[in-house]
């Protein structure tokens, strides 16, 4: 792990594990790299991520603010979602409306007769593809869907058309890159990537994408709440 990354870690934990009397402020930097023993620039870089995933705010010339409420949120933030939009790109590799197979209708509780939107797109960070992502939509709701939302944000199209996101539901499975994935993210055949499948559900319960994702650059950190059922169930 990266000297910067160790260190949002620690003190991203340090925050949590204070979150009884937690204190306004982080040490100044330079305090801050005395402690770690590193330079000011490796601390500024640890920094940034804190402040890129909204856990504190450097205002200058007064310091390192730890924000509100950010010890009682289940945070979550992985190597997409650390980002800023400005930073983020798609492409979109193609469009269609089709009918849903069988596993498509389960997930969205349509019919064989209904239509769904299927889309490919490639999703660029910093001017590097890093996801491979294959979606589906239900058409109904979300009839004027096009290449523009797809190059920009699907949640923010879902929020315009008036409905509320509620959660998402997501798993991850280490895999291989294959040759034709491997093309489209100009990098070598077989490589390490993680495939990250995920329903996004709306308010009320209906889903309003079902997407597999292959990612080549990706890194996540969570807090979970200790579940004490969950220990003694998977005792028994």
């Amino acid at each position: 792990m990266k000297k910067s990354e160790f260190i949002a870690q620690d003190l991203l934990s340090k925050i949590y594990q204070n979150s009884g009397s937690l204190p306004e402020k982080l040490p100044p930097e330079r305090q801050l790299a005395e402690e770690y023993g590193v330079s000011r620039f490796t601390v500024r870089k640890a920094l940034e991520k804190l402040v890129s995933i909204g856990a504190v705010r450097i205002v200058q010339g007064s310091g390192i603010y730890i924000n509100a409420g950010v010890s009682s949120n289940p945070l979550v933030y992985n190597s997409i979602t650390e980002k800023k939009f400005t930073e983020i790109s798609f492409k979109m590799l193609e469009l269609h409306k089709r009918r849903p197979d069988r596993e498509e209708q389960q997930v969205f509780d349509i019919t064989a007769d209904d239509f769904i939107w299927a889309f490919t797109r490639l999703r660029r960070i910093s001017q590097r593809n890093v996801q491979i992502e294959y979606s589906r939509m239900p058409a109904e709701g979300f009839s004027d869907l096009n290449q523009k939302t797809i190059e920009h944000s699907i949640q923010q199209y879902v929020l315009n058309k008036g409905f509320a996101i509620s959660h998402s539901l997501t798993r991850y499975q280490a895999v291989s890159v294959s040759k034709e994935q491997a093309q489209l993210l100009g990098c070598k055949k077989g490589i390490a990537a993680m495939q990250i499948t995920n329903r996004g559900i709306l308010q009320g319960g209906r889903v309003y994408a079902f997407s597999d994702i292959l990612d080549i650059d990706y890194s996540c950190t969570y807090v979970i709440p200790f579940n004490q059922d969950n220990l003694a169930f998977r005792q028994t």
